[in-house]
């Protein structure tokens, strides 16, 4: 009997499991926007189109991803993220099925643009999600973790859709991966609830570590309310939150680069095999696996020595930005191909350290809004993310593969001074 009771005190995991959904969901977002990158080379020749005309294919999903970003997260702010995150999964799924049915240069600007406004709620959804379910201190772990699950995708992309495609086709990636994402959407509307308290697997000890204890012993409301009304005025003359905007705008662009144009500049520029791309794309994809949870790690780990967001989030961003430029540069510039892709390895394992700082901000500053600061952040960001595959396409039509790598370096620097001198994590993002 006492064996029992000590069971029945010990948390419960239920938060893990949450965790486990959400990690798969971030895994499939990523595989479904990537896999068009390592088509790219069979799509270009198979329809004859030109770099500017790829770059636009590119940027029609982030153009979308980018615009609907906001309404993403206020829906999960104001509906909750279950039915909200189930929905809009199956429906982008649909889209990436639709997408082996393109047929020339407009149909897959459409078709990539209706699935970009599908996966567009995805992560501020996610981290309403976040934001009810962890504490403070568990927050960057869970942002790099499900932000890994997402690298992790992309890494698996290259060698799994040149596998699919020398069976089946380059079609038959988009049918398989759409089936995937259908299934990931029945999964979370029946296992997910919109708040531990409603959760079966959820004892009242892991409540408690969720929520805390206020000063009588009881656990603490969620913090929440059911149909949040967004301050919208307020919202856009925050500082902090144009802050936020502007650092989160350069991490994207760079972003990009690696989950655009990597394929076709390992074909086109260092003249790589498309087996060897299989490989060798999915290199700097991987080192991104490990620099989310890194990162996530180093801010939760600071944010606890330190007892301030300010230390935690920004120290481990600006190392991240930082790192990503010194090696980015000379991935741009040596004559050795091997090099090049070791050293944008390392670059892509720097950027990604910003992540669990960068999606904790909007959790720590944002609170029962953070939904809709995410959203915003990430509307930001991918609006970079929407002009870096337009911006590298020129630079390469033109016939520079070393200057788009330039430009994001300098950019990267950028981020690290808004990090530095302007984004205060410690502030509400409603305070002035």
């Amino acid at each position: 009997m006492s064996e029992q009771m000590a069971a029945s005190m010990r948390p419960s995991r239920g938060r893990w499991y949450v965790l486990l959904m959400i990690s798969a969901m971030y895994l499939i977002t990523y595989l479904d926007r990537v896999n068009i990158s390592t088509a790219a080379p069979l799509i270009r020749q198979e329809f004859g189109f030109d770099s500017i005309t790829m770059g636009f294919i590119f940027s029609a999903f982030v153009w979308a991803y980018a615009a609907f970003q906001v309404p993403g997260g206020w829906l999960s702010d104001k509906l909750g993220a279950r039915g909200v995150l189930a929905s809009i999964v199956a429906y982008w799924s649909i889209m990436t099925a639709v997408t082996a049915g393109a047929f020339n240069a407009a149909s897959f600007i459409v078709v990539r643009f209706l699935f970009g406004v599908g996966e567009a709620g995805a992560f501020p959804g996610a981290t309403r999600a976040m934001q009810l379910w962890y504490p403070q201190p568990e927050r960057g772990f869970v942002q790099g973790i499900t932000h890994s699950a997402s690298r992790l995708g992309a890494a698996i992309a290259p060698p799994l859709v040149v596998l699919i495609m020398s069976q089946f086709g380059w079609r038959a990636v988009f049918l398989i991966c759409g089936a995937v994402g259908f299934l990931w959407s029945l999964w979370w509307g029946l296992s997910y609830r919109n708040l531990p308290e409603e959760h079966r697997l959820v004892n009242r000890a892991e409540l408690e570590r969720i929520r805390g204890l206020d000063a009588t012993g009881a656990i603490k409301p969620p913090p929440m309310e059911k149909q949040a009304n967004v301050p919208w005025g307020t919202l856009l003359r925050s500082p902090n939150m144009w802050a936020i905007m502007a650092a989160y705008f350069t991490y994207v662009y760079c972003l990009w680069i690696f989950l655009s144009w990597l394929p076709s500049y390992l074909v086109d520029f260092r003249h790589f095999t498309l087996l060897k791309v299989g490989l060798f794309a999915s290199l700097p994809l991987w080192a991104g696996v490990v620099g989310d949870t890194v990162g996530g790690l180093a801010t939760d780990y600071l944010l606890k020595r330190t007892g301030s967001a300010k230390i935690g989030r920004r120290v481990v961003a600006i190392t991240g930005l930082l790192g990503c430029a010194v090696f980015i540069v000379p991935a741009a510039l040596t004559e050795d191909a091997y090099i090049a892709v070791y050293c944008l390895t390392a670059s892509m394992f720097f950027l990604e350290c910003t992540i669990g700082p960068s999606w904790a901000v909007p959790m720590d500053t944002g609170g029962k809004y953070s939904g809709t600061v995410s959203g915003m952040m990430n509307m930001a960001g991918n609006i970079g993310g929407a002009l870096s595959p337009i911006v590298f396409g020129f630079l390469v039509q033109v016939g520079n593969w070393q200057a788009p790598f330039i430009v994001a370096a300098v950019l990267l620097v950028v981020g690290a001074a808004v990090w530095a001198f302007w984004l205060d994590p410690d502030k509400h993002i409603l305070q002035a």
